[in-house]
């Protein structure tokens, strides 16, 4: 299983330069689906904050899709950023466009010209999450699950080898989360995407078993209760 992350030894830091996480080490490889939980504040989010490179990693080692997050400029972030999708629990939809402009935005944003291309993408990943209808709705004429498919359908636009979700299920109600989660399980599984999945919503754990990673202390801890060096 070829390995996606790969942090070792590394320190991952808050905005303020406060260490939330010392030492930690962590790899994800293709196709696996982890959660990571902890509570808030723990540093789920400064973790993947720094996995998708929002915040530096200066201590210790990362790779991230063939990336050193140590030495990654700005300039070359949004290759990084091309490689991952990222869905987050308030969707962060452009408000003022329709989910196709939404679409069309990424796209161009990751470096996309042709119009053909963009256009038979945009179908193809709208297809994927059964919303092909809803091309031309604005997000609030969407539900919240529909507006959280459209988050990941946009997610996959550039075929990520990681799929980073915080808090995916967080605003909606236990069915619709359901449903989400079983999508992104599936479209993880179809395209053999690496998924780290930040959640407080234990009751999808039960439902929907598979790899966890607890925060605790500052440390990772995996399934076994083993510290994660």
């Amino acid at each position: 299983m070829q390995p996606i992350v790969r942090l070792s030894n590394a320190d991952i830091c808050q905005q303020d330069g406060r260490v939330v996480l010392e030492n930690i080490s962590l790899t994800l490889g293709e196709g696996e689906f982890t959660y990571l939980i902890g509570k808030t504040g723990s540093g789920k989010t400064s973790l993947l904050k720094t996995l998708y490179a929002a915040l530096p990693l200066d201590k210790g080692n990362g790779e991230v899709a063939g990336y050193d997050l140590r030495n990654i400029t700005r300039q070359n972030v949004h290759l990084l950023r091309r490689k991952l999708g990222i869905v987050f629990q308030d969707f962060n939809l452009l408000t003022d466009r329709n989910v196709e402009e939404n679409m069309l935005f990424v796209l161009k944003a990751t470096g996309w010209t042709d119009v053909v291309d963009m256009e038979n993408r945009i179908e193809e990943v709208l297809a994927g999450v059964a919303l092909a209808d809803k091309r031309k709705s604005m997000p609030y004429e969407l539900s919240g699950g529909e507006q959280q498919r459209i988050v990941m359908a946009r997610a996959l636009l550039n075929r990520p080898q990681l799929l980073i979700a915080d808090e995916p299920t967080g605003n909606l109600d236990p069915e619709t989360s359901d449903d989400v989660l079983v999508l992104m399980r599936n479209l993880a599984k179809e395209h053999n995407t690496a998924v780290l999945c930040a959640t407080h919503d234990y009751r999808i754990l039960q439902n929907f078993p598979a790899r966890i990673i607890r925060i605790r202390q500052g440390k990772l801890i995996d399934d076994e209760g083993v510290v994660i060096r």
